[in-house]
């Protein structure tokens, strides 16, 4: 993706699905879920431009198990398992072969130093009588997202020996009849069987590329010669509005103001909000999802300028300023075609989910 993939394309593919009533999720409603502002207001889209790099799991402990995701309580016994799994088997292979196995040996020494007999084909351990495969160390492996090295597999399965010594005690001490255990395992098994049917019955339409390059006709022709990167600062009342406007006036910092006032999601990031254009003259319901005295307000203002008097909308008072204004910068086709493709794909399920749902209500009884 280049520089040239910007966010008014992302608000006006998500605008023009709005329009049609394709999404099961509009910008509307995400600006609801996302804060205080008016739900017609845009905020940018999850799904902007460039893609974002997914985040590497969360690291718990500085050892090759900080991969593995856990609760760190259970991360810190399993490391303390491990790393008694290791010295227990490390002592074991120093001791002469013909010593007596002490009569109080721990639960984890044994397990350690277990019958010297072979193991099955494809089983890595045996933890009593349970056996631990090497599909399962596999498995882990490729879940942990790390690098495949000897050090790896073999704290992954220490871990799997420990999560077994666990399971094996916790079920010998009739854990398994307590109310929150029976409950949380009642919850997977829903969650596992409600995902398994929705695979196998909600079936989207396949998305075409003829349906691709429409949704880009249709992004492109409702924007205007220029766009803008706006600032936005949002509050209930008019005099807290007045108060920050005149802070303005007198040389405040907008960013700074919109950090200290704004009940807007980005108020974190003093406001700033991505890059949107319009085609004039305005018309309702192809501005981008923003109501049209926000959207006049902004293509009137010069760059660098604040709007002159709060802006009042559903309630909420605005002041915008306009922190850049070019002219609008529409990706090739080829460039943006993927991310289009998906969008269309995520309505196509999105539509198909709600059809199971509604031929499933009518034959519901369902009160509320």
């Amino acid at each position: 993706m280049t520089r040239v993939l910007n966010a008014s394309m992302t608000y006006a593919a998500r605008a023009v699905a709005d329009d049609s009533t394709l999404t099961g999720v509009s910008t509307a409603a995400y600006g609801r879920q996302t804060g205080a502002l008016t739900p017609t207001f845009p905020y940018p889209h999850p799904e902007s431009f460039p893609p974002i790099t997914p985040k590497p799991a969360r690291k718990t402990m500085s050892s090759p198990i900080r991969s593995i995701r856990c609760l760190p309580a259970l991360c810190g016994l399993v490391l303390a398992l491990s790393t008694a799994l290791s010295t227990a088997s490390a002592v074991a292979a120093q001791q002469p072969k013909t010593a007596a196995k002490p009569a109080a040996a721990s639960a984890v020494t044994s397990a350690a130093v277990a019958a010297s007999a072979p193991l099955p084909a494809g089983v890595i351990a045996q933890v009593n009588t349970v056996s631990i495969t090497q599909d399962q160390l596999d498995q882990a492996v490729r879940a942990s997202g790390a690098p495949d090295t000897a050090q790896l597999r073999q704290a992954l399965k220490n871990q799997l020996i420990a999560r077994e010594l666990f399971r094996q005690v916790a079920l010998q001490a009739h854990y398994d009849s307590h109310a929150d255990v029976q409950a949380a395992v009642a919850q997977a098994q829903a969650t596992a069987m409600m995902q398994a049917y929705l695979r196998d019955n909600v079936k989207p339409d396949p998305v075409t590329d003829d349906q691709v390059k429409a949704q880009y006709d249709a992004i492109v022709a409702t924007l205007g010669e220029n766009e803008f990167k706006p600032s936005v600062i949002v509050v209930d009342d008019g005099d807290t509005a007045q108060k920050v406007l005149d802070a303005l006036k007198k040389g405040g910092d907008f960013g700074a103001l919109a950090k200290q006032y704004s009940k807007g999601p980005d108020a974190a990031q003093g406001g700033a909000l991505n890059w949107i254009s319009f085609k004039l003259p305005l018309q309702e319901g192809h501005t981008q999802n923003w109501p049209i005295p926000l959207a006049d307000a902004l293509t009137k203002l010069p760059q660098g300028g604040v709007s002159a008097a709060p802006i009042v909308v559903d309630g909420k008072f605005y002041l915008l300023r306009a922190d850049q204004i070019r002219p609008t910068q529409i990706p090739q086709y080829d460039a943006i075609k993927p991310v289009l493709r998906r969008q269309l794909e995520q309505v196509a399920l999105e539509k198909a989910t709600a059809q199971v749902v509604m031929n499933l209500m009518k034959t519901a009884h369902i009160q509320q």
